[in-house]
């Protein structure tokens, strides 16, 4: 009587250990993410508060956590001249949006083709694109191609066309859609769908995290992008945002510099630390936004390979 008691007992004896371990998991799953949150926010609450802080502060107690001297200078001298930061700003947004829409159709039109066991040539020219991550033109032969023959000097496609695609993505892209499975391509021919609606109409709908995750790395790279507009703009409406900060700071180091070797004196409190940190803020500030919206995709696309595999 003993032994059948203790057998009934045994399930939900072990149904209980079993919560338990889930709960003590779950709790240390929950402290870890917790304290791994805080030291992704810290840095950004440091800048933050170093950009709302006074110039003399910083230079005498450092970067701190929370401004012991509130000042808006900073902001007050990346905002004087309004309408160059706007323009700047409208100018990163259209290349931002035309070249991520554009690049994410080429790079997954690109791997479609690369991806189909029908195409013959597929080898061939995933090896062409291959062979171009290995070497280079070099700058000097890039930069006559793009000034002398394409004309694009001081042209809105000059900041477009160079990131417009990349190897990578390509590759990245291939292997997802070579994951999905022929029937769906061969059912869609059966019914009369040509290549291109079964791209539009079934491959990219199923291609959602791959895009979502490549389209947020073009998206980066284009709104990081100020080397190409270093190499290319000359023109001041034509800005970007990051060659636009980039140009004010070095304006404002260079005249730090001229001051010093002519032995006139400087100004402690010009806001030069503090000038760094708002401008962190105020290019991306903006791109932050975009990451509450493709989260969801961008953790499955970034999983989609574990998973299959």
């Amino acid at each position: 009587m003993s032994s059948t008691t203790a057998n009934l007992k045994t399930p939900e004896v072990s149904r209980k250990r079993g919560n338990k371990d889930k709960m003590i998991l779950a709790i240390i799953g929950y402290v870890m993410l917790t304290v791994l949150a805080i030291f992704c926010i810290f840095p950004f609450i440091l800048v933050v508060s170093s950009s709302l802080s006074e110039e003399s502060t910083i230079i005498e107690k450092g970067f701190q956590l929370f401004p012991s001297a509130f000042s808006t200078e900073a902001y007050s001298l990346l905002f004087k001249y309004p309408e160059e930061m706007l323009r700047a700003y409208g100018i990163t947004i259209s290349v931002t949006a035309i070249g991520t829409l554009f690049g994410l159709f080429l790079t997954s039109m690109t791997a479609y083709v690369l991806s189909r066991r029908d195409f013959k040539w597929r080898g061939r020219f995933s090896f062409f694109f291959f062979f171009t991550t290995l070497f280079s033109g070099g700058l000097v032969p890039w930069y006559l191609m793009i000034v002398n023959y394409l004309h694009l000097k001081d042209t809105l496609l000059v900041l477009i066309l160079p990131l417009l695609m990349n190897v990578f993505y390509i590759i990245v892209m291939k292997s997802f859609m070579s994951s999905i499975p022929d029937a769906i391509t061969e059912s869609a021919k059966i019914d009369g769908a040509g290549d291109f609606r079964i791209f539009m109409q079934l491959i990219v709908p199923l291609s959602k995290p791959a895009l979502a995750t490549i389209g947020l790395f073009i998206a980066l790279a284009y709104w990081n992008d100020w080397y190409n507009a270093l190499l290319f703009i000359s023109k001041s409406e034509l800005m970007p945002l990051q060659y636009y900060l980039y140009k004010m700071l070095g304006n404002m180091d260079g005249m730090r510099k001229a001051m010093m070797a002519s032995g006139a004196v400087v100004n402690t409190d010009l806001p030069t630390e503090s000038l760094k940190m708002a401008m962190t803020i105020v290019a991306t500030g903006p791109i932050l936004l975009a990451y509450p919206f493709i989260q969801k995709y961008f953790v499955t696309g970034l999983t989609i390979g574990a998973v299959k595999g």
